[in-house]
């Protein structure tokens, strides 16, 4: 993947984050700036945040229960989990969940 590719990819990503968010009836908010997309929990404030790693062609997520890199993998044209091969918006969702107390599900549609 080019670097232009990969840019392009994170960027309809985040997109598709925030539609997602925005579809979701938990009490949610979210900031994008710079390129980063930070999620708030507003129950508690705890925040997941996203970014790009662009020498590592990767999606980097911070949350409570650690730090999480992810991969774009052409054949399924979804990003996974470096170590787990979880999902993204799976792994987002179990990330909302477990900072929230509420069950909380994100999709990329």
């Amino acid at each position: 993947m080019t670097e232009s590719e990969f840019n392009d990819q994170v960027d309809n990503t985040l997109i598709q984050i925030e539609d997602s968010l925005d579809n979701c009836d938990a009490d949610l908010d979210y900031e994008t700036a710079a390129g980063i997309l930070t999620i708030t929990i507003e129950s508690n404030d705890s925040k997941i945040i996203i970014n790009r790693q662009l020498p590592l062609s990767q999606l980097w997520v911070a949350a409570k229960s650690g730090g999480y890199h992810f991969e774009f993998d052409e054949p399924s044209q979804t990003w996974l989990n470096d170590n787990d091969k979880q999902e993204l918006f799976v792994a987002l969702s179990k990330y909302c969940t477990e900072q929230s107390d509420e069950n909380i599900t994100l999709t990329n549609e």
